[in-house]
């Protein structure tokens, strides 16, 4: 068994949301669960801008018992529910600067036999992960893990593998269709050509 990756230091989560949303792109997101350590590379991501973004959970600073870990120090898990999925953020922002960047897409990395098994619907490998429900699925990220500090097991991210700038392409978020301008804002990244990229 290979060493596990280190995880990133607390100061990597001290960016601005939109560098952040691009510096996740090829860090290694992992889980440890009862049945082993599964892991993706992380290759599609959105920022979510807090109290100005319409988009965001946190618009005009609201503050709900969902909400409350934004509010925090960034290098946090925000995960909630939607359409009965668990979706996994990575709080980002200053204490009080409620802003988030939403995991959307993960290559598979270590793990893949588990993550076929709480995937069976996929029919190919690129369906396993590719998607902010799938992966957490996937990778076994629940609701048990809201509030984790990123740092350490059992979920964290580690360092990866570089992903060059010509490699990053960015255009509007996907699915929030009801926030006005917001929906046009070009934060959503993602690594060009990669198979596990959720659209």
């Amino acid at each position: 068994m290979h060493p596990l990756p280190e995880p990133l230091d607390q100061s990597f989560y001290n960016q601005s949301t939109l560098q952040l949303a691009q510096s996740l792109l090829g860090k290694l997101l992992l889980k440890e669960t009862d049945e082993g350590i599964v892991a993706g590379f992380i290759v599609e991501t959105e920022a979510y801008m807090g109290p100005e973004d319409r988009a965001a959970h946190s618009f005009n600073n609201k503050r709900t018992k969902r909400t409350a870990i934004m509010f925090g120090e960034p290098g946090y898990a925000y995960t909630y529910v939607m359409h009965t999925h668990c979706l996994f953020n990575v709080v980002s922002g200053s204490v009080d600067d409620p802003k988030a960047v939403l995991i959307r897409g993960v290559e598979p990395y270590l793990g893949q036999s588990v993550m076929e098994k709480r995937r069976p619907k996929a029919r190919k490998l690129s369906q396993l992960t590719n998607g902010p429900g799938k992966l957490t699925k996937a990778l076994g990220i629940t609701m048990d893990d809201y509030g984790n500090k990123l740092d350490h097991p059992p979920l964290w991210i580690a360092p990866g593998r570089t992903v060059e700038d010509e490699q990053m392409n960015s255009g509007p978020r996907i699915g929030i269709d009801n926030s006005g301008e917001a929906r046009d804002y070009p934060w959503r990244f993602w690594v060009d050509g990669n198979a596990f990229i959720s659209k």
